[in-house]
């Protein structure tokens, strides 16, 4: 079987791990195809054979770096030549980074910006057009609790997610009336491989209780089906976002400092 032409397609970015990967299985369990992309072939390869075992639905995969200039357009263009469409898009894929930025690797803060803003901007502005044409689609951003504040030792990871909440805001405006809606996702500190990546595994943010990627997973889902335009995962986070919001910036990049020290 193949993949659904016009619609009940999903196309998941960062899908081999994480919230990336729950968030293929709540699909999946809706009865959407998937289009998964990650850099590890090995890994979606497992994903792939496990979900259409599991599943009523087809699952294609396409691994590459979307930190590189060109995969983004290699992407859609592979998507359009086998005339294949994108109903929901999920830009999920992105890292973070821990340190002083001054002596930070400038190379990764690079691979940084260019996967969780350019890539994210692109794939939307790729995808974005037939939606809008076909008056029918959804996206959902990845963004963070980090979107609301300034965040010391990871000032880069921070500032992206702060582009991503802006920028799903502003186009959320634009597309009232069109059939499509864009949410941003805003967990706080989960239960995946992100921490032990972005060297903050000793921090406080991540010594409490967290929530699992399963969990954000399916808020994120339900969020996104609701046509919200951004959506807290979690009581205290929306707390902390409320009082964030209150407090200068100044003070509030003081407070996460003390948060996500690391002694």
């Amino acid at each position: 079987m193949k993949l659904k032409k016009m619609d009940k397609n999903v196309l998941i970015t960062g899908a081999s791990g994480g919230i990336g990967y729950e968030l293929a299985l709540v699909f999946a369990r809706n009865n959407y195809d998937l289009i998964l992309t990650a850099r590890n072939q090995a890994m979606l390869q497992k994903i792939k054979t496990e979900i259409e075992s599991d599943y009523s639905v087809n699952v294609k995969i396409i691994s590459g770096d979307l930190s590189t200039h060109d995969f983004p357009q290699q992407l859609a263009d592979i998507l359009s030549t086998e005339n294949i469409s994108v109903e929901i898009l999920v830009n999920n894929a992105g890292f973070g980074d821990y340190g002083l930025f001054y002596e930070s690797d400038l190379v990764k803060q690079q691979e940084m910006i260019n996967l969780n803003i350019l890539a994210l901007t692109k794939l939307t502005r790729l995808f974005l057009p037939e939606m809008v044409k076909n008056k029918k689609g959804r996206i959902l951003n990845l963004a963070s609790v980090a979107a609301f504040i300034p965040g010391p030792f990871m000032s880069v990871y921070y500032a992206t997610k702060a582009y991503v909440l802006s920028f799903t805001f502003a186009i959320a405006n634009e597309l009232k009336g069109t059939g499509v809606t864009v949410t941003a996702l805003c967990p706080g500190p989960t239960q995946s491989n992100f921490s032990k990546a972005a060297s903050v595994d000793g921090s406080k943010l991540f010594n409490s209780k967290i929530p699992s990627a399963a969990s954000v997973a399916a808020f994120g889902y339900k969020a996104l089906m609701q046509g919200k335009t951004a959506a807290v995962h979690g009581f205290s986070n929306k707390l902390n976002v409320f009082f964030a919001g209150l407090a200068p910036r100044k003070m509030a990049a003081a407070m996460t400092r003390k948060i996500q020290e690391i002694k």
